[in-house]
């Protein structure tokens, strides 16, 4: 099935493209930055650059497509909800589904199917009670911005095309989410339930997110809105001392739902509403969940230890000219950005092999280091792997691997991580090291296509 995706660097994207991948599925990526997608998607697949919010899309992106999925909006999460944020958060979700309509209003060909992000932030608090798909609507500002966002949605159902709405609940995955801003004070033991922790909390495993968009396109008989979120929603408080067991950590404080209103004002009704709400509607379609205990999923998660990044590049090499290149230690100098004044100082042996030993020096952050990693793992013209022995990380491990594809050499790194300091390395993480690693990888990624092609 030729797929294309609205949205796919963000965390649920970044997830549904390798589940997409994994099961064979062509795929087009619609984006806002194709530099920025360079690090962002996880693997090679056709891009074209779109601003969601204009009324121009790529239309020859779209030729061919069998299903589409819209992931795009801004994250109603990151900040107060201002005059200014609010109409953002709008705009972002509204327009990018109405551009995404009238492209394939003007296909010959249209799409079987049409896929797109909602939220449950449009049911009313209902308390302890069940909430289903046909459930009344709330009012105020997220529920409004779904009934619009919604109504853009379903106009695709004029055209023929089966269109369904995922109402989306809280989503927990590794490496982001909320999930990654929770975890920190639970962590160090102060973290604690919200307001009263009677309120209702659907949540949903990444995972079982993203097998429940692929179970979607191919359930024929499935349209309409969909409530996506596990079929055992929890209490606030519930949920805070699965997760402070999970932890091994004490969840004796709370956050009075008072202090959360004058911390974030609107958005606090995002913690705050009861949202009980039932999956059976997918369930009767045939969708099987992985995770349906959230104890079961939250111990999933937090088995992670490392953050990690997965790349792929195709150059037009054969693979026994690339191998060579990125055998010799000292060629990470071309690949590598001057703001790291990063230098090979020595190797031993001087011929690469397996468990051969490289010393760098680089700087990070205006702090000079001196970096010695292993070869840990050789075949050459196929992988080699490489783990960090004394350096700047707590864990860092870099496996290479390189692929006969299309006349050429499909390139394929993943990277293991982790920041020194423990839980505060986590947090600056999060703010400082991605970012870095960002620019860092998607110069490499200019630096190969210049030498190489």
């Amino acid at each position: 099935m030729k797929i294309l995706v609205a949205g796919a660097s963000g965390f649920i994207g970044n997830a549904l493209l390798k589940k997409l991948a994994d099961y064979k599925h062509e795929i087009v990526v619609l984006t806002r930055s194709l530099e920025k997608a360079t690090f962002r998607l996880p693997i090679l697949c056709k891009t074209y650059e779109w601003d969601p919010e204009s009324d121009s899309l790529p239309i020859e992106a779209m030729n061919g497509v069998d299903a589409v999925i819209n992931l795009a909006g801004e994250n109603i999460a990151s900040g107060r909800w201002s005059a200014d944020r609010k109409k953002s958060i709008e705009k972002s979700r509204v327009l990018s589904v109405r551009n995404l309509v009238s492209a394939m209003k003007s296909l010959e060909r249209k799409p079987k199917v049409f896929l797109s992000a909602s939220a449950i932030g449009l049911y009313r608090d209902c308390g302890d009670n069940d909430i289903e798909e046909s459930s009344s609507p709330a009012s105020g500002f997220l529920a409004d911005v779904c009934k619009k966002w919604e109504t853009e949605i379903f106009k695709a159902e004029e055209l023929g095309i089966r269109t369904l709405a995922f109402r989306i609940g809280l989503v927990l995955g590794h490496d982001g989410g909320a999930l990654q801003k929770m975890l920190p004070p639970f962590q160090m033991g102060v973290g604690g339930k919200l307001g009263s922790g009677k309120n209702w909390m659907s949540w949903i495993h990444l995972e079982d997110l993203t097998e429940m968009m692929i179970h979607a396109l191919e359930a024929i008989n499935l349209s309409g809105p969909v409530n996506a979120i596990s079929p055992n929603p929890e209490t606030n408080e519930k949920f805070t001392k699965i997760l402070g067991k999970v932890l091994n950590r004490p969840t004796v404080f709370s956050v009075p739902a008072s202090i959360l209103k004058i911390l974030l004002g609107e958005l606090s009704s995002l913690l705050l509403a009861s949202h009980k709400v039932s999956a059976k509607k997918i369930s009767r379609s045939g969708f099987s969940f992985k995770f349906p205990n959230l104890e079961q999923a939250l111990t999933e998660i937090c088995s992670h230890k490392f953050h990690e990044i997965h790349l792929e590049q195709w150059i037009h090499q054969p693979i026994e000219k690339t191998y060579s290149f990125f055998k010799e230690a000292k060629n990470l100098e071309l690949l590598t950005p001057d703001f790291l004044k990063f230098r090979v100082l020595n190797q031993s042996p001087k011929e690469i092999q397996k468990g051969a030993k490289i010393n760098y020096c680089l700087w990070l952050r205006c702090i000079p280091f001196w970096w010695q990693s292993q070869i840990v793992d050789w075949e050459p013209n196929h992988h080699f792997s490489d783990k960090q022995l004394h350096g700047p990380y707590a864990h860092w491990f870099h496996s290479h691997e390189f692929i006969e594809k299309n006349g050429g050499t499909l390139i394929r790194d993943k990277i293991s991580y982790r920041a020194p300091f423990g839980v505060i390395g986590d947090v600056i993480s999060d703010i400082f090291i991605k970012k870095d690693l960002e620019k860092i990888f998607s110069y490499r990624k200019r630096m190969i296509e210049e030498i190489f092609n």
